[in-house]
């Protein structure tokens, strides 16, 4: 995903009141290179005769997008996945000792200090004197608002929530639910798959803002059918593209 999309407008300066939708984990606070470095961990935990890490993470995935239905995202949810994994993989006689070893890989995310991206400090007070501002999260409710409180970013927003997935039928359902004009309202985040696409097919305007080390399994090719993508280069951006609203 190239940062200028090639179906990206042109970045103008918006100067009426809008809604502001925002997505947490690798927008506003570094996540998922936490669940890499588990990862890593649990690939030399392994230590695999023949499975590169690439082709073990494609396993995972696979066991990954299978319980993601079932029990959704987080922390708790990726020990359980790896502990799977473990057990498909593991070349030696696995014992309680072992899953807990792996399954504890994945807890200490829990433990990670929040670390704001680049920016968010000093651009999310400006956009919510002059916006409403709405955190729109997927993953396990406890876990997610755990980190929104550690943030300090709360008072910052109108609403904040969390959902078990961010789709088109939630995006649709938020904007009803708060009364937004979809014509003044925007969905902020890194994620292709659950941030930009599904708030665009809802009719929303999206501002995409890349992260590098975005999850593997929230990257997909932008679909942008309405002429309403922003492409961002990082947070900071957003103080040129939202001036003051009315």
């Amino acid at each position: 995903m190239t940062h200028g999309h090639r179906n990206a407008a042109r970045p103008q300066t918006i100067t009426t009141r809008q809604h502001l939708i925002v997505d947490a984990d690798d927008t506003l606070w570094e996540n998922n290179i936490y669940f890499e470095e588990a990862f890593d961990e649990f690939c030399e935990y392994l230590g695999h005769s023949s499975l590169t890490p690439d082709e073990i993470r494609a396993i995972l995935d696979e066991i990954e997008i299978g319980n993601n239905r079932i029990h959704g995202y987080g922390a708790v949810n990726f020990g359980r996945n790896l502990s799977q994994c473990y057990l498909r993989l593991a070349e030696r006689a696995v014992d309680e000792h072992d899953l807990t070893r792996v399954t504890e890989m994945a807890l200490r995310i829990l433990e990670r200090e929040i670390t704001l991206m680049p920016g968010v400090a000093e651009t999310l007070p400006f956009l919510a004197e002059r916006h409403e501002l709405t955190m729109f999260t997927k993953g396990n409710p406890e876990e997610q608002n755990r980190k929104i409180d550690l943030s300090g970013l709360r008072p910052l927003f109108a609403h904040c929530e969390v959902v078990k997935e961010k789709n088109r039928e939630a995006y649709l359902r938020l904007a009803e639910v708060r009364g937004f004009d979809h014509r003044h309202t925007w969905m902020i985040g890194n994620s292709p798959k659950s941030d930009i696409n599904p708030a665009l097919a809802a009719g929303l305007g999206a501002v995409f803002v890349p992260h590098e080390r975005t999850w593997t399994l929230e990257r997909e090719e932008i679909q942008d059918a309405t002429g309403r993508l922003i492409v961002v280069e990082r947070f900071g951006d957003l103080l040129g593209l939202f001036a003051d609203g009315e």
